[in-house]
């Protein structure tokens, strides 16, 4: 896990060092082991380490081959480096580190960009330098665990791990407007966008090529379609069992200290069961919030003592004081997942003893594990009795029908029939709060639809998989952790793991209409009944009720002085209406906690050292 940036193209070499060298500075959280900067006539790359492999000098980057003509920047892990480093050796390359980062340039060397990137097995961001050829090619990893921001202007290409690199070296300097109203209406950026014009994210499985001011992209990967299955229930336990071993052990090496994230749920305890099948003692972490409703620990010491762990658990208590300024400085885009503010917490104090953290992401959305999966599916196989007229009425007219009472359970369904954009978690951004910037803005609720084809479930959670699990599932995991140096793994974001499951039929991954019920069955068998039988569980954080409590005073500041209405992005005092609704109701709305996350984001890039725009030609 690093920090990367790179300058190629056609401008001047002091200003492309400089600009680097800023870049690799807005980085060093993420890379605090150190960092570097290499120069060649056309390129100019440059690195903030976090060392997992290989701790001595070896592992440095920016990395070259031995002629010095190919250079490397690398953020990630290769979990199948030692596989493909012997495969290297026996054809005659040479090694001078333990590093998986090696793998990538005598890999590129051996097979080229193409075929090295279908055979690394892991997440990662990096760029690769060919000086003979004077080319520069991205890769972002299959499922987009990584992040890869660029920006291509005037035969200059600018790159790094996070916008706000870019933004500090100048590069980008105005906000996007398109951006600011998909951010009100999610609370997070898809990877469609970016908050700042020209700057874009490289897509998941893509490779960009960059060949003397000529950009092209091209994708690598794509999950597998759904398939009839010719394994059974039983069958597909079997194999979800032997996959999920081999994910792991494949995330317990690294030369640092390992911790597990224990929560009282299936996937963290199934990793933790493999991990122990293994033969590895790692010590597992679990975020306890003592008096809360939706309290953990009891279910997670449970599962420790059954496993025999070493279980260690972080207590935040009612009264535990959230800095929401850390969720500001973490990411940098404006970002209101409440959750961060949890995992930003526990990611601090993991850090004290270990430097990689094993986390269950991913098992609920391969697996399906949400109760919008289920809700979705019976939508799917009752929607043939559903005229295409009230289809297209309720998506159009449906917010307004009541969904109180006997009638919530019809809206929810017609909702997921009609496939309205609520599903998707998007909230109405009401016209009368949009300011003068943002009112001709044509983006509605509906404009970033799924595909047409394929059922409704695969279009649903084609579009969940490209929205919010990029977004924000993934963005939360890495800005959170990597605020603090620490490297997290998932093993259910494993390329074999996840393709078989993602080509499962739907309805064999809830058998009997049971959320992720491969997982729970393994769960059943292998740590016990009463774990498999849990209720989905997540940990909240209650912004909305501490914005009227102990967050009101830095509300109310943010109200009097605000960035957004002053500049036209939402209507004059239309957050102070907000507030006092939410002060009469006794907590705040998810349309006010956006504008809040927001308007703090939008105050902590203005207090950043002011940037002059990069001269690129």
């Amino acid at each position: 896990m690093c920090g990367i940036a790179g300058v190629v193209g056609s401008c001047d070499r002091a200003f492309a060092k400089e600009a680097a060298s800023q870049m690799a500075q807005s980085l060093v959280r993420r890379g605090p082991d150190g960092g570097r900067v290499e120069v060649w006539d056309k390129a100019v790359l440059s690195h903030r380490r976090l060392a997992i492999f290989d701790l001595s000098d070896a592992g440095r980057q920016p990395m070259l081959s031995s002629d010095g003509k190919i250079g490397v920047v690398f953020n990630g892990a290769i979990y199948n480096f030692l596989e493909l480093r012997k495969e290297l050796e026996s054809d005659g390359y040479a090694f001078m580190s333990n590093t998986d980062t090696e793998v990538l340039i005598q890999g590129y060397r051996s097979w080229g960009i193409d075929k090295l990137v279908t055979k690394l097995r892991g997440m990662f961001a990096f760029g690769i330098w060919d000086n003979a050829l004077r080319k520069l090619y991205l890769v972002r990893d299959r499922l987009g665990v990584k992040p890869l921001i660029f920006i291509v202007r005037g035969g200059v290409i600018a790159f790094a791990s996070t916008v706000r690199a870019l933004r500090q070296a100048g590069f980008v300097q105005e906000i996007d407007e398109h951006a600011i109203v998909e951010y009100l209406q999610l609370g997070f950026i898809p990877d469609e966008y970016s908050i700042y014009r020209e700057a874009r994210k490289l897509p998941p499985a893509s490779i960009l090529e960059w060949n003397d001011g000529k950009v092209a992209i091209r994708r690598y990967w794509s999950s597998p379609p759904v398939t009839p299955s010719s394994l059974s229930f039983e069958e597909s336990v079997e194999v979800a069992e032997e996959q999920l071993l081999k994910a792991v052990e494949m995330r317990l090496h690294a030369d640092v200290p390992i911790g597990i994230l224990l929560s009282g749920g299936i996937d963290s305890a199934l990793i933790c069961w493999a991990a122990t099948k293994l033969g590895r003692r790692i010590t597992a972490y679990t975020i306890g919030t003592p008096g809360d409703p939706w309290d953990e620990t009891a279910a997670a010491r449970s599962t420790a003592e059954a496993l025999g762990l070493d279980h260690r658990v972080l207590d935040m208590g009612l009264n535990d004081q959230y800095d929401i300024n850390d969720l500001v400085s973490a990411f940098a885009e404006p970002f209101a997942c409440s959750s961060a503010l949890g995992m930003l917490k526990v990611s601090k104090y993991v850090t004290t003893s270990s430097k990689v953290l094993l986390t269950g992401d991913g098992g609920d959305d391969v697996f399906l594990g949400y109760h919008r999966h289920r809700h979705v599916l019976i939508a799917d196989t009752l929607s043939r009795a559903i005229p295409s007229a009230l289809r297209n009425y309720w998506r159009r007219d449906g917010s307004s029908f009541p969904k109180v009472g006997p009638f919530r359970r019809v809206a929810t369904f017609l909702d997921y029939v009609a496939e309205s954009p609520t599903i998707h978690g998007r909230s109405v951004v009401r016209s009368e709060l949009l300011g003068d910037r943002l009112k001709s803005v044509a983006v509605s609720c509906d404009t970033r639809e799924s595909s047409t084809t394929g059922s409704l479930v695969s279009r649903f959670l084609d579009y969940e998989y490209r929205n919010r699990f990029v977004g924000e599932y993934l963005t939360k995991i890495d800005g959170s952790t990597m605020y603090y140096g620490l490297e997290a793994r998932s093993p259910f974001l494993d390329q074999d793991l996840w393709e078989f499951a993602s080509s499962l039929p739907y309805t064999l991954r809830l058998h009997r209409w049971q959320l992720k019920s491969i997982l729970r069955e393994v769960a059943r068998r292998r740590i016990s009944p009463r774990l498999a039988q849990g209720r989905k569980r997540g940990f909240g954080i209650p912004v909305h009720r501490w914005i009227v409590g102990s967050w009101r005073p830095l509300v109310e500041e943010s109200l009097r002085e605000s960035i957004l209405e002053k500049e036209g992005w939402i209507r004059p005092r239309s957050s102070s209406e907000l507030f006092q609704s939410a002060l009469k109701q006794g907590e705040a709305s998810l349309q006010l906690w956006y504008m809040l996350a927001l308007e703090l984001w939008m105050r902590f890039e203005r207090s950043q050292a002011d940037t002059k725009p990069y001269p690129l030609a």
